[in-house]
């Protein structure tokens, strides 16, 4: 990553950086789109069992991949620093933390699975393809992991194209094993919504031997020499990891979790219901890709800048993201409202679901906006390794904020299963505004710009 000067030199920089970013979040959130609207033509009890088994899935999965995304500010710090030669020591130590981290996962899973089905108001058959749903995803899990740190040393050295491609290469082996495997083509036999697990499991694995071919073979990766060296296990190494990642993974734990816990509480209602919050859950959480993917930027930008202690450029960066990230929501929200009844008959040709989904994507409309403002401040926070505020800040908002009132809202007034949408755009709000006082404490009490010879220069 290059220095800059001007506003126009930033603006390029990150659109360079950004643009692979959102390709490989779209593409990587393609996976569970495709998931979801191809079961759901596999049936509507395809439908909701894989919104059932996403649902307690993608809260774990979040969860541990943001406590990995610790690589990112580390290592951009370290390139930053000029400290590169400390890099393959702590990508090593993240990959053997990522496999101990899927192993508790897998355990935790087959301990605990049937236990949550068997307490939820689900059909026989909901509940079963819920469960060899998350089956079939479970061989994935360990090489997941491992690409996330490969791909976070990717990105950290500003290369995010790459992370594109390997995106871009996998999705259409994710699209063809769900055809064949829901559908039962190609003399493989007809799982429905299960086989999109297993489809997930195979697309994991293929874009971990892809990635490591490249950081082997290609440059700049090389040269970092991983796989060369196999340090010994260190746990001071990985509890420094930990003290960075397990913040922001309950952060993202916290967010995704609650509208997991959303989906299990409308499992009182019918299957129409569950089905239509899934599938306009699943939607808008495929353009939040936009301000997530401006978050994960902003770590990686502002984590070199502040390496470089060019704390001005830094304070630049994160502002510059937020007015892209906003301006970006107003288009996508525009054009939500214009095309919801296109949107939902993706995911469905039973119209009592694409009826009910419409209704859903108007809420979805402000999620965009509360989304669009909190995310990149999440991430420029990242880059400045201060952590601890939005674990905390999403835990109130979320937990103690927006699931309290959704709960209210659903249960004692006529908005029923939309009074827990309502409560969610509340705790987003809440989150956000939180989180853009704390940016402008840091930016202002912690990292004062002092000349790089000043001994009392606070570091990252």
């Amino acid at each position: 990553m290059e220095q800059t000067n001007t506003i126009n030199e930033k603006l390029s920089q990150l659109y360079k950086i950004l643009f692979p970013i959102l390709i490989t979040q779209l593409g990587m959130y393609a996976m569970n789109f495709f998931d979801t609207t191809m079961s759901g033509k596999a049936g509507a009890n395809d439908l909701a069992g894989v919104a059932i088994g996403s649902s307690l899935w993608v809260p774990i999965f979040t969860g541990i991949t943001g406590v990995l995304m610790a690589i990112t500010p580390i290592v951009a710090q370290q390139i930053g620093a000029k400290q590169t030669n400390t890099i393959p020591y702590s990508i090593t130590q993240g990959m053997y933390l990522s496999v101990g981290l899927a192993l508790l996962v897998i355990m935790s899973g087959f301990l605990f699975v049937d236990m949550i089905l068997n307490n939820m108001s689900l059909t026989s058959q909901v509940s079963y393809i819920a469960k060899h749903y998350l089956i079939g995803l479970s061989y994935g899990i360990i090489p997941f992991f491992i690409y996330t740190v490969l791909r976070c040393f990717i990105d950290a050295l500003g290369q995010t194209r790459v992370t594109m491609m390997i995106t871009l290469i996998s999705l259409p082996i994710n699209i063809f094993f769900n055809y064949i495997l829901i559908f039962g083509k190609l003399g493989f036999p007809k799982l429905g919504g299960i086989g999109t697990g297993y489809a997930t499991a195979i697309t994991y694995w293929f874009i971990l031997f892809l990635a490591i071919i490249i950081v082997i073979k290609q440059m700049p990766f090389k040269t970092y020499q991983l796989f060369q060296t196999w340090f010994k296990v260190n746990l001071a190494a990985m509890k420094d990891i930990l003290k960075i990642g397990i913040p922001i993974g309950f952060a993202m734990f916290f967010e995704t979790s609650v509208f997991s816990a959303v989906t299990l509480l409308m499992s009182k209602y019918n299957t129409i219901t569950i089905a239509s919050h899934q599938a306009a859950i699943n939607f808008s959480s495929f353009i939040y890709m936009i301000p997530l993917s401006i978050s994960i930027a902003m770590t990686i930008v502002v984590g070199h800048e502040v390496g470089a202690r060019r704390y001005k450029d830094a304070k630049e960066y994160s502002y510059l993201g937020l007015t892209v990230a906003v301006l970006l929501a107003v288009v996508t929200s525009i054009l939500l409202f214009l095309f919801r009844e296109e949107v939902a008959g993706l995911y469905t040709n039973d119209q009592e679901v694409l009826l009910l989904t419409k209704q859903f994507l108007l809420y979805a409309i402000l999620f965009q906006l509360s989304d669009a403002f909190g995310a990149p401040i999440q991430g420029a926070l990242r880059g400045y390794k201060d952590v601890n505020a939005t674990f905390i800040m999403a835990l109130i908002s979320y937990w103690l904020i927006g699931l309290p009132i959704g709960y209210i809202v659903a249960n004692y007034t006529s908005f029923q299963a939309f009074g827990y949408w309502i409560g969610l755009i509340i705790g987003l709000a809440v989150g956000a505004t939180t989180l853009y006082f704390r940016l402008n404490f840091i930016q202002k009490q912690k990292f004062i710009p002092m000349p790089k010879s000043d001994p009392k220069l606070n570091n990252a």
